[in-house]
């Protein structure tokens, strides 16, 4: 029989219980408790969630929602935005002037030593500069990367700093990347707190805007490399790529090299025509332009030669011309419609003489430009070459040459100009299964043989010589080698750089060379040269015995920079047109133009 007492206990347990009205639990009274002040507290706590006030979202920088649209956009909301600066003038986003009174390369040297929390306010530092990048710490505190002249300093802008007419914020809100812009502040170096050495810097106490940049400038981090946007655009090229700017410094560094070296000499530098009635000194299709006045056609020059001995005809016994040349030819790695040459004639010279000028004068560009006689020079498809520059250069006589690669005897040097020898080299290409385009005459199918055997393996500078005398219309023919003449070519990586030769200065025998010239145009050769009758008589007034010498000044900056396309050293090289139709910013402000003066009948 069960003992009453024990089963009375449950019911007291249950009856102690409290019911939980949010779960339709029954709980103990300290679990009971618990729950209700927990739900007080959660209570509370969404009450003064509620009253309190909303939480503003933190806001985008202008240069934050700007780096989102496209560079067609940025482009129309930047364009009207500076055209109101242009109504409104606050500020001129055009100034006519800002005084500069420091070079930001001397700025870096004098001040590198500075150190971390120095100042010197004393110190009024005026710089005109591009900028690159834009940071800002609060609206109190901006930062600014810029450059000039090629190096880069930071700028440090601080409320407290600023003066001027301008309150700070209106100084820097409307400045972008690319802007250029005035500074006035003073040297020093920061001090942060998270590395041991600051930042060489200005501190502005007033920036300007002295010409804005309408176009989003590309991105730091891809940067600008489209080959041909770089060449279409070269402004743009060189704002964002430093190498740029390098190889036309070295390209101007080159050509005052060899100005100082030929003014040193006793040279005279000249200027001759770059239009001419006849297209001579060189061999080479020119171009066609027309004189309206006169009603008659002209030919862009294809080489200054001609013009450049009628000078020393005269008496200018040392005479050099650096200028363009026009040729109306392929466009490829290494040739542009329009390049650069330097050529000179000196009195009493010959090829002998010419060569060993040319070894001291290239090599001494080489050394001058990039400290070494030894470059190199990476080709399209990747190899590299390394170059020595130092003379003495190697020299190799062309037709022996052609005989050892071909395995071949030559006909004679006098019969290198006749049909028979035209059938033999015909002969000579399909056993070296080497193709030469028509017209196939003698000097393109031997020349066409020395780029396939002599010219592949001129890696160092090498001297071509001994050319025969129907590919030299200009040179005088060899002392002791009948059918050539005393000529050279020097070749560098393969590619020529400079073509030099003992002057012909016999009126009797520049004639008929002339007629061969004529003869071979009349074969279909459109770069034979035509018979210029000028610079025939005043060979019978007396040249007296000359070297002449040219060289492509762009080839050779090519080899010195490292570039294996030549419109990588031409500042605008020739480019198709791109046919794109662009609004221009005045366009896209709906600028009005100014009223002109009508033309009247």
């Amino acid at each position: 029989m069960a003992d009453p007492s024990s089963s009375a206990a449950p019911v007291d347990q249950v009856q102690n219980l409290q019911l939980d009205d949010v779960t339709g639990e029954r709980v103990s009274k300290s679990e009971w408790k618990k729950r209700q002040k927990q739900r007080e507290t959660e209570q509370k706590k969404a009450a003064k969630a509620a009253n309190a006030p909303p939480k503003s979202e933190k806001k985008a920088s202008a240069e934050e929602e700007e780096s989102n649209l496209t560079p067609n956009q940025y482009f129309e909301i930047r364009s009207k935005k500076i055209q109101k600066l242009r109504q409104s003038k606050a500020p001129n986003p055009y100034p006519h002037k800002f005084q500069v009174n420091t070079d930001l390369r001397d700025f870096l040297k004098k001040y590198e030593s500075t150190k971390s929390g120095e100042h010197d306010k004393s110190v009024e530092v005026r710089i005109g500069a591009r900028i690159y990048t834009k940071r800002a710490s609060g609206t109190k505190l901006r930062f600014y990367d810029v450059r000039a002249e090629g190096v880069k300093v930071q700028v440090m802008c601080q409320s407290q700093e600023a003066t001027g007419d301008v309150p700070f914020e209106e100084q820097h809100d409307h400045l972008r990347r690319g802007d250029i812009i005035g500074i006035i502040g003073y040297p020093g170096r920061t001090k942060p707190k998270t590395r041991d050495e600051g930042e060489l810097s200005i501190f502005a106490k007033e920036v300007i805007l002295l010409s804005p940049c309408l176009h989003q400038l590309p991105g730091e981090y891809y940067g600008f490399k489209d080959q041909e946007q770089r060449h279409r655009q070269r402004y743009l090229d060189l704002i964002m790529n430093e190498k740029t700017r390098k190889v036309f410094l070295t390209r101007s560094k080159m050509i005052t090299y060899i100005r100082k070296y030929f003014d040193e000499r006793d040279f005279v530098e000249v200027e001759t025509p770059m239009m001419n009635a006849i297209a001579g000194g060189a061999t080479a299709k020119p171009f066609v332009t027309h004189h309206n006045d006169l009603d008659m056609n002209l030919f862009m020059r294809v080489a200054p030669e001609l013009y450049l001995k009628m000078l020393v005809v005269g008496g200018l016994e040392r005479v050099y011309e650096i200028g363009r040349q026009f040729r109306n030819e392929g466009i490829d790695l290494t040739h542009n419609p329009e390049f650069t040459t330097c050529e000179f004639y000196q009195s009493f010279a010959d090829v002998n003489d010419i060569m060993d000028l040319t070894e001291d004068l290239v090599s001494g560009i080489v050394k001058a430009v990039s400290g070494s006689y030894e470059t190199k020079f990476h080709t399209q498809h990747g190899e590299e070459y390394v170059v020595n520059w130092e003379k003495p250069w190697k020299r190799v006589e062309m037709i022996p040459a052609l005989e050892e690669a071909c395995g071949e005897q030559f006909p004679p040097g006098d019969e290198l100009h006749t049909d028979k020898t035209n059938a033999f080299l015909k002969g000579i290409l399909k056993k070296m299964n080497v193709e030469c385009t028509p017209p196939q005459t003698n000097a393109r199918m031997l020349d066409k043989l020395v780029g396939e055997f002599i010219e592949e393996k001129c890696v160092n500078p090498t001297f071509i010589t001994n050319h025969p005398q129907m590919m030299s219309p200009l040179a005088k023919y060899h002392r002791s080698k009948p059918g050539l003449c005393e000529r050279f070519e020097a070749f560098v990586c393969k590619k020529e750089i400079v073509n030099a030769y003992t002057e012909l200065n016999d009126p009797f025998d520049q004639r008929m060379r002339f007629e061969e010239q004529a003869r071979q145009k009349d074969q279909g050769d459109e770069e034979a040269q035509m018979i210029d009758e000028n610079f025939c008589t005043s060979l019978e007034f007396g040249l007296p015995p000359t070297g002449g010498w040219g060289m492509g000044i762009d080839r050779l900056v090519m080899f010195l920079t490292d570039n294996y396309s030549i419109k990588e050293v031409l500042a605008f090289p020739f480019m198709k047109d791109d046919q794109k139709d662009k609004k221009l910013a005045a366009e896209v402000a709906d600028v009005e133009p100014a009223p002109e003066e009508g033309i009247r009948e």
